[in-house]
């Protein structure tokens, strides 16, 4: 219960600041897109803001990690409050996934000035182009779950296969 609160507050936060910073208007984004013509610099306030608080908080974060004892010291405030670890990605390679997955995103964004929390956020105006934008998205990602799913059960398959005809 403790988490699922934290966890609106922290989305309410989220979108409250999305909001009073205009990123859920598509103008705003699309303005800065337009860097040949009127380029309007906001949004790249709004994502410095963002990305340094995020590195201060990553520092602190994993500062915390390799100094921690097993277990914890008791009565220190600890990061991530409600969970037990962040888990941080190690592999660090671009593979053609990365790369259409990145483009698709920035064309969606491109043409429809809105990414996924904007968009959500966003949905309270009950716009038309919201709401079917958020449906393309949502239809996206269940296009995306299908298809990784057979391309791990067909993956899955072969490796069986080929375990199975150097065994025999």
């Amino acid at each position: 219960m403790k988490q699922g609160a934290i966890a609106l507050l922290a989305g309410a936060l989220f979108a409250a600041g999305l909001g009073v910073s205009g990123m859920t208007l598509p103008s705003r984004v699309l303005g800065f897109l337009d860097v040949a013509g009127d380029w309007d610099p906001s949004l790249a306030f709004v994502m410095a803001g963002a990305v340094s608080v995020h590195a201060v908080a990553y520092r602190v974060l994993r500062r915390q990690q390799r100094a921690a004892p097993p277990g914890g010291a008791a009565g220190k405030l600890r990061f991530p409050l409600l969970g037990g670890r962040v888990d941080v990605p190690t592999r660090a390679s671009v593979d053609a996934r990365l790369v259409v997955g990145a483009a698709l995103f920035g064309v969606g964004w491109g043409l429809a000035g809105y990414c996924p929390g904007p968009a959500l956020t966003s949905l309270a105006t009950g716009s038309r182009e919201v709401v079917v934008f958020v449906a393309a998205m949502i239809a996206g990602m269940a296009l995306e779950h299908v298809t990784s799913a057979r391309a791990r059960s067909a993956a899955s398959a072969r490796a069986g296969a080929t375990a199975i005809a150097h065994d025999g």
